[in-house]
């Protein structure tokens, strides 16, 4: 069984993406800012780390920079769920090898989790 972690601190849409992919039959874990996304994803080692870039304690980008730099980290598949638009990114991101860029409010839970699984099987 595929195990996502959804590091997001809005809890609606965390709980609204974790049931889309139970519902898939992944194994699923949610954290609520960067810094606990850090502990969750180094005890879990997920396949896919669905990531908010925008949340207290620590922003996605410092934690998935933090996540590359270990070597559990360093090839787990990371798909970057947010609301800044692409362009208001920060530039770093490029370099940490994120496999898609997904702003909220563009894309369905069911075309995220479709893009998900295309992910994982590649």
């Amino acid at each position: 069984m595929p195990k996502v972690a959804i590091i997001e601190d809005d809890l609606a849409i965390a709980q609204m993406y974790r049931m889309k992919f139970e519902a898939e039959g992944y194994h699923v874990d949610i954290a609520e800012n960067g810094k606990l996304g850090l502990a969750l994803c180094e005890q879990m080692k997920p396949d896919l780390v669905l990531l908010d870039l925008m949340m207290p304690e620590m922003n996605g980008d410092e934690m998935l920079e933090k996540m590359r730099a270990t070597d559990w980290g360093k090839s787990i598949r990371v798909i970057v769920l947010t609301n800044v638009g692409e362009q208001e990114a920060p530039d770093k991101l490029k370099k940490l090898q994120v496999r898609a860029y997904i702003v909220k409010a563009e894309m369905t839970p069911k075309q995220v989790a479709e893009l998900a699984q295309k992910e994982l099987a590649s």
